[in-house]
């Protein structure tokens, strides 16, 4: 598989002169802020994948992204996109963005909107018609009545499918999408997510950053971290994530007062509402003694599920975090 993006050493530092203020005798003093958004980044995003890039608020996340499309400038380093500088113009042609807090103008309508784009993109006019239904369906907005809603009346999830139809618009090959689901409902995320599955199906390559960690998991193929400007990792899920158990969940259906206490006791969390009782059990337990230890001192109660808990990517994450403290 090649590579798209070739993220080769990037590093980037803000010089920011800042006021040191003494109220007595009204001393004014300026003073340079060194920042080092990112590091020494280097990796790769490879064709036809979802790549998810995280981190926390601060991370330089969006700086990177913001670098690969000549917002900003590395300070050492640089990026190939296509195997070409990363600010080539002919590279610009195969890109789609969208990023992390869009402003568009409050009063074009939706269509309006991306006739502008089309014609930004320098699309032919019958393509820009063609287009425009497709993009709509694909972003779940057909259903609207775009052509005459302005912007303004769009809702946080309409902002984000009616900027992610843009991104799409003139059918580019590599998709960079910053923070895209944030903001959004577990419903507006959910098909958000159902999009970039889709765009990937048609053969995209879809690179986009979030700190929704759940959300990441369910649809990338790889991952980077990033804490403090520093690459923690990067790779698949399968191999970043333990397989190992890390303890059970229990759901049972009982009211008998003496087996929910030794439950608790035993549990090293258990939530208990009107006799649905929620047990999570450390790894090392024997979780086959508990069942039966359920069944024999209640005939009554009902085993709903027993889950086995594996280290999550959130898990995954904030170990990382911490490590790197």
């Amino acid at each position: 598989m090649s590579s798209v993006i070739d993220i080769e050493n990037i590093s980037k530092v803000y010089r920011r002169s800042v006021v040191d203020f003494e109220y007595g005798k009204l001393k004014l003093r300026f003073k340079e802020r060194v920042v080092h958004a990112l590091k020494n980044l280097s990796f790769n995003v490879e064709d036809g994948e979802v790549f998810g890039l995280l981190g926390p608020n601060g991370a330089g996340k969006s700086t990177l992204i913001k670098i690969l499309m000549t917002i900003h400038y590395p300070t050492t380093g640089s990026a190939r996109i296509y195997g070409k500088p990363y600010w080539n113009v002919g590279v610009k042609r195969k890109i789609g963005f969208l990023p992390e807090n869009p402003y568009f103008y409050d009063y074009l309508t939706g269509d309006e909107f991306l006739d502008f784009y089309g014609r930004l993109y320098e699309m032919p006019e019958e393509k820009i018609e063609k287009r425009i239904p497709e993009v709509l369906k694909l972003v779940g907005l057909d259903n609207f009545d775009i052509e005459k809603l302005p912007l303004k009346g769009y809702s946080k999830g309409m902002i984000q499918r009616i900027g992610l139809a843009q991104a799409i618009l003139s059918d580019p090959s590599l998709i960079i999408l910053d923070e895209p689901l944030s903001g959004l409902d577990p419903l507006g995320r959910k098909e958000l997510r159902d999009v970039i599955l889709k765009l990937k199906e048609q053969g995209k390559t879809i690179f986009f950053s979030s700190h929704i960690l759940q959300d990441v998991e369910t649809i990338c193929d790889r991952v980077a971290i990033l804490y403090q400007g520093e690459l923690l990792n990067v790779g698949k899920m399968t191999d970043l994530l333990s397989t190992d158990i890390t303890g059970y969940e229990v759901q049972v259906n009982t009211y008998h007062k003496e087996l929910i206490q030794t439950l608790e006791e035993k549990a090293e969390k258990a939530l208990v509402h009107e006799g649905e009782v929620f047990l999570f059990f450390p790894a090392g337990i024997d979780i086959n003694a508990i069942l039966r230890q359920i069944s024999e001192t209640d005939e009554k109660a009902q085993i709903i599920s027993v889950s086995p808990r594996r280290e999550t990517l959130e898990d995954y994450f904030i170990r990382k975090i911490k490590m790197g403290e």
